[in-house]
């Protein structure tokens, strides 16, 4: 969606309009690093495998989303994630990149490990 400059921004949708609740297992995780405004920012790859149903049928889903984790405690906890750490991540969809309208990333609100069995 594109905006005219000068004209207002259109209000913003409540925040339950872009909320994800997601577990599977760390795929890849990476480094935190700090931006240039100091917020620390940490990264991982959730690789989800769940059965659906949808129109009546079962389905298997599978998908890999990478994950973004931004503020002192939140890339903490990602920074200590290793792949095969399963995690539930609560959080809202965003892009991955402000220059291309592609791609998507979920921004964490909240990390839990989940127990192995």
């Amino acid at each position: 969606m594109s905006r005219t400059p000068g004209t207002p921004m259109p209000p913003s949708a409540p925040s339950a309009d872009n909320c994800l609740i997601i577990a599977g297992q760390v795929a890849e995780s990476s480094d935190v690093c700090t931006t240039p405004a100091g917020i620390r920012i940490g990264r991982f790859l959730l690789d989800h495998h769940s059965g659906q149903m949808e129109a009546g049928l079962s389905r298997e889903v599978r998908c890999r989303i990478p994950v973004v984790a931004c503020g002192e405690r939140l890339a903490q906890t990602a920074q200590q994630l290793s792949p095969g750490v399963r995690v539930r991540v609560q959080g809202f969809v965003g892009r991955a990149n402000y220059r291309e309208e592609r791609g998507l990333v979920l921004h964490a609100a909240q990390i839990d490990v989940l127990q192995t069995e």
